[in-house]
């Protein structure tokens, strides 16, 4: 075992997270309040934000996005994927909890909590239908979940989000309302735009991370691929959330504090949601006999979402000052430090699972 290796069985086992990452919360709401206090006091930069996009999402945040993501793309170790691709249990629990559960839980909390708000209620069920990507790899790494399983799974719901998120808008936008005697709203999105937003947020990280650990092992070998280089980027991923996050409430602080009321009440659906499928998924993982590192991956990548998607439909299809992009907007900033929170629980809910060894002796 190496010394990385060492390093990171021990805060796995113990649940102790660095000092950078311990703090995260106090990072986190650093950053929000700076993101507001930027957005007031130099309104200009909101149009400065917004003037240049990749797939519908300000490039400044596309930047902090690959920033974020390229580091924990880069530890995962791709000969090992193959384990993953066996375990049956948990892919096919990761296709029900994140295609069939997830979707059709947002649906009945945005009926249920905003009956009289259909712009609100439409954004929030196209949160739901975008699942997860980009930061649900940082929250499972942070939990100590397994990497290369959440690197598995993601890639997985990026191939069913190009595939069934227009089937998807129809069926929870149109036609279920209107089964039910609901209101319906039709959502015109093309699957060239859902492959390009896959494309870019995860395709790019992805290689890149890939790429880099071909080269780097072939060139330099495993010990100092992990031993010096990764220790030198890891860091770079909570850079690039902070930066996110400053972005995001730069963007729409004046949104936020001009309308707190609309915020709350879509914050108290997101967070039923949130709590629901996490601490459910995590429940299920556990019965099914997956181990801790892969009931934490499976926890996290159904309770995450998809954010960049469900804010660029929502942008391109109802526009930029639309309800439906707030409550897009609205998703992160909840789900953010929710998800960060959660892996504190994760942590302590550690305990309730065997050791490695006595799993690997069991199975």
């Amino acid at each position: 075992m190496t010394a990385t290796a060492a390093t990171e069985n021990t805060t796995a086992m113990g649940g102790r997270l660095s000092t950078l990452d311990k703090y995260l919360p106090v990072w986190i709401g650093a950053a929000m309040l700076a993101g507001i206090a930027l957005g007031q006091w130099v309104p200009a930069v909101g149009k400065a934000l917004n003037a240049v996009q990749i797939g519908g999402i300000s490039l400044p945040i596309a930047a902090g996005l690959l920033i974020m993501m390229y580091p924990v793309l880069a530890k995962v170790r791709y000969d090992k994927l193959d384990s993953v691709t066996a375990d049956k249990r948990l892919l096919v629990s990761s296709i029900v909890l994140n295609w069939l559960i997830g979707p059709a839980l947002m649906f009945a909390l945005a009926w249920i909590f905003l009956p009289d708000l259909p712009a609100f209620r439409t954004g929030l069920i196209i949160v739901g239908l975008a699942r997860c990507i980009a930061m649900v790899i940082i929250w499972n790494d942070l939990a100590c979940g397994d990497r290369e399983a959440a690197a598995v799974l993601v890639a997985l719901n990026s191939v069913f989000q190009v595939i069934a998120f227009g089937g998807l808008g129809w069926l929870y936008l149109d036609a279920l309302p209107r089964w039910l005697g609901l209101d319906s709203t039709g959502l015109e999105v093309s699957g060239w735009e859902i492959a390009l937003n896959v494309a870019v947020f995860l395709g790019v990280p992805l290689a890149a991370g890939y790429l880099t650990r071909r080269i780097g092992e072939r060139r330099k070998g495993r010990d100092w691929y992990e031993e010096r280089f990764l220790p030198k980027i890891g860091p770079f991923a909570l850079y690039g959330l902070l930066f996110t996050i400053v972005v995001l409430f730069a963007l729409q602080g004046e949104a936020i504090l001009s309308q707190p009321t609309d915020v709350v009440r879509i914050a108290l659906p997101l967070l039923v949601y949130f709590a629901i499928m996490w601490a459910g998924s995590f429940v299920f993982g556990k019965a099914v006999g997956l181990n801790y590192e892969r009931t934490t991956t499976l926890a996290f990548t159904a309770a995450g979402n998809n954010f960049e998607l469900a804010i660029a439909v929502a942008i391109a299809t109802f526009g930029a000052a639309s309800g439906q992009a707030l409550a897009g907007v609205v998703g992160p900033l909840i789900e953010v430090p929710v998800l960060v929170g959660l892996v504190y629980v994760s942590l302590w809910a550690r305990r309730f699972f065997r050791a490695p060894e006595l799993q690997e002796a069991r199975s």
